[in-house]
């Protein structure tokens, strides 16, 4: 049940939300290093594709971010998203998870 309610959203998400926190994150990466700014743009092309799957080796977070996902940026920071039917909600893209 769960895959197929996966496959749904992958076919419905038309569009990417960019919260205000993750617009600064990305103009961070942006200054500070150009490399990883495009792995951004990266996995946000990826998450259109395919919310559950692909590069960055996605996961489901729990407790506080319940809901939402991560994708691996670097070693030591997250891109996270929640999935909707019609769209995509990119939260954060810098540190680990921070509810």
């Amino acid at each position: 049940m769960a895959s197929r309610h996966r496959a749904q959203c992958q076919l419905s998400v038309t569009t990417a939300v960019f919260d205000d926190d993750f617009r600064e994150d990305l103009r961070w990466w942006v200054e500070k290093d150009r490399k990883i700014a495009f792995r951004v743009l990266d996995l946000i092309e990826a998450c259109l594709r395919n919310p559950f799957e692909g590069i960055g080796k996605p996961e489901p977070l729990r407790y506080q971010l319940a809901g939402a996902w991560s994708r691996r940026i670097s070693e030591q920071h997250r891109l996270v998203y929640r999935v909707f039917d019609d769209r995509i909600a990119f939260l954060q893209a810098r540190y680990h998870y921070q509810p």
